[in-house]
């Protein structure tokens, strides 16, 4: 058995664009991943997640979220954060998502996150309305490729990947 992975969508489906982490990890649910790879839609839920994490059970977390990173719309990151500087003060907002502020909570209950890679996507806009825009929709099936070849050293080599359609 491998370490156990987290892939955590998170993001709000009522602010366009800012739901990109919550589609991708719908769509990895079309996915045959290892029984080590938990896929979860935390969507707004960030004291959820910072529970999650508190039993310190996964080597490697993903979080999957809009990036607002100054690039083009659509434009897929991976970024690895630096997380040795988090504050500890503070208390993060039960109906939004900050992951520094998810990651201040974790440390001041006595958790660590493990290793985490953070999956983001520029987007195009961040309003009201529900639905990705154009650029950031094409870019949910390379978000998703993305995390598949991240935990793809994990993946047994009988686990085959189904596609839709």
């Amino acid at each position: 058995m491998q370490a156990p992975i987290l892939v955590a969508g998170v993001g709000n489906i009522f602010l366009g664009d800012d739901g990109f982490g919550v589609e991708v990890v719908k769509r990895l649910g079309a996915e045959t991943l290892p029984e080590w790879v938990r896929v979860v839609d935390f969507g707004i839920r960030s004291i959820h997640l910072a529970y999650e994490l508190l039993d310190n059970k996964y080597a490697t977390t993903i979080l999957v979220d809009a990036a607002p990173r100054g690039g083009e719309p659509g434009t897929v990151y991976l970024i690895e954060p630096d997380l040795l500087p988090i504050e500890t003060n503070g208390f993060p907002d039960a109906h939004g998502i900050n992951p520094q502020a998810v990651f201040a909570l974790l440390k001041s209950l006595g958790g660590a996150p493990g290793k985490v890679y953070i999956v983001g996507c520029e987007p195009a806009r961040v309003q009201e309305g529900v639905g990705l825009s154009e650029p950031v929709a094409r870019a949910v099936e390379e978000a998703v490729n993305l995390i598949v070849n991240i935990v793809g050293p994990a993946i047994k080599p009988t686990a085959t990947r189904r596609h839709p359609g």
